[in-house]
């Protein structure tokens, strides 16, 4: 599977962005898919993520009512809206797939994940 994050860039407080994760090799409706986000000197950390069968999302509690993750199986691509943004989202913002989820749900752990998109940087001014 190999993913291609896009769409970060430099906002102000208060602003939006959508990211965007481009799948080629698998279909994005057959695999878990995630979004976490590693900031400086920092530890990666878990966002959110989608199901496989797309009927569930899970979101950190960090970005829960702000965030919405999403998926266009006929793009075969995922996407993050993040609104009200704050400084603390400021981060390089990763998609990744899990193959294998036993029961499809995913996980919040970075070592579940077996591939990894090349990160795209936010970075939110107050």
């Amino acid at each position: 599977v190999q993913l291609q994050a896009s769409g970060g860039g430099l906002v102000q407080a208060g602003d939006s962005l959508r990211l965007s994760c481009a799948a080629s090799g698998r279909t994005v409706g057959s695999v878990v898919m995630g979004w976490f986000r590693q900031a400086p000197g920092k530890e990666r950390e878990f966002v959110a993520r989608v199901s496989k069968t797309g009927a569930t999302t899970y979101y950190a509690d960090s970005v829960k009512g702000r965030f919405t993750i999403s998926r266009d199986n006929a793009k075969n691509a995922v996407y993050l809206q993040m609104n009200s943004l704050k400084p603390e989202d400021t981060a390089v913002y990763y998609c990744a797939a899990d193959t294998d989820s036993p029961y499809g749900l995913g996980s919040h752990n970075s070592w579940a994940y077996e591939y990894w998109g090349q990160g795209t940087q936010v970075t939110v001014s107050s």
